[in-house]
Formats: structure tokens, sequence, C-alpha cells
């Protein structure tokens, strides 16, 4: 890793992994292959801040450890990109296997158990799916209707109002790792 840690991939450790090396590789790993309007890519390390920040909006009382398990739920990806589902699971078992065991290392390191909470998981996996529903429409050229089925029709963020979710605009990674990283900053 950049910070000089090395990462056993196959039983990765949590005393390996540190913040910087995430933030500065999701900052660099575009979502949708890079496929999105704009003169920078949409990084991961963006989104992961958009599905924080929708997770809040949806349960504005949600605890801040949980809040850092929605801005880490790709956490993953800065060693292994960012891979569509489709494709993880023509992958199979031993990829979703070696994610899971990465996310776990990553979970312990920030103090975060091993597994969330089934609530939790959930919540964090509504806001992903809206999060892909607004980055699909705003920014890789799918319909309303193309997007909404295959993730759904966001609920809570409805689009009538002229919020930030309505707003979308990739910036340039040196941006989104300092922006990812003062979030977990706030959140640890």
């Amino acid at each position: 890793m950049l910070s000089g840690r090395r990462l056993d991939l196959l039983e990765p450790s949590p005393l390996d992994i540190e913040i910087a090396d995430i933030a500065h590789g999701l900052a660099r790993v575009a979502r949708w292959n890079g496929q999105t309007r704009g003169h920078h890519a949409f990084s991961v390390a963006q989104h992961s801040l958009l599905v924080e920040e929708i997770c809040l909006r949806l349960r504005p009382d949600l605890d801040r450890r949980w809040r850092l398990a929605a801005l880490l739920h790709d956490a993953a990806e800065y060693v292994i990109g960012d891979m569509i589902s489709p494709f993880k699971a023509a992958l199979g078992l031993d990829y979703r296997a070696f994610e899971h065991r990465l996310m776990v290392a990553i979970h312990l390191r920030f103090g975060l158990p091993a597994e969330l909470p089934d609530h939790v998981a959930r919540l964090i996996k509504r806001a992903d799916k809206a999060a892909a529903f607004l980055e699909a429409v705003q920014l890789a050229g799918f319909e309303v209707a193309e997007a909404a089925k295959f993730f759904g029709r966001p609920r809570g963020l409805d689009g009538r109002d002229n919020d930030r979710f309505n707003r979308l605009e990739p910036m340039p990674a040196d941006e989104a790792e300092s922006r990812f990283f003062d979030r977990f900053g706030r959140l640890q």
C-alpha cells in the first residue's frame, strides 16, 4: 500500500489496514467502470460519502458508528476495485468469501463488529441501492424506469425538492480523497 503497509490478501490483518490507504484507493476507483458524465470519474469514495449521507437522511438519529459502517461499506474496493454485482456472482463464492474476509478486517480495524446487525446492514443496503439509482439516472445515462427496474425507486428521496441528491457531480480524486478522509475523522 502507499502507506508502506503490506496487506496479506488471503488473510488480511486489521493491523495492516490504514484509513489513508482506503481513502486514497477509493478516490481513484471509478464507479460504473468510468462510464459517467463529467470531467472526472465518479469514485467509490464519492459513492461512499453519498451512501453515508443517505443513511443519515433516512435515519437522522443513526448512531455514529453505523454511519461509519455506511461510509466503509465498499472499503474492500480500495484493494479489489469496483466490480458490478453480476460479475461478482459469476466469479462465485470464493470471490465473495475473499471480499468478506477483507471487510471483517476493515471493520475490526476501525472498531466495528465483524458482522453488522441486520437492521444496520439493511439500512446500508437500502442507501446503497438509492445511491446507485441516483448515480444511474444522473451520471450513467439510465432512464428513470430502467434505473428503477435494476435498483428500485428510492423512498424518502423523491427528488421533488432541489436538494443535494439531485445534483451529483463527479469530483477530482484528490477532493474525493480529502472529503472521505475528513468524514471518517468526524465519525471515528
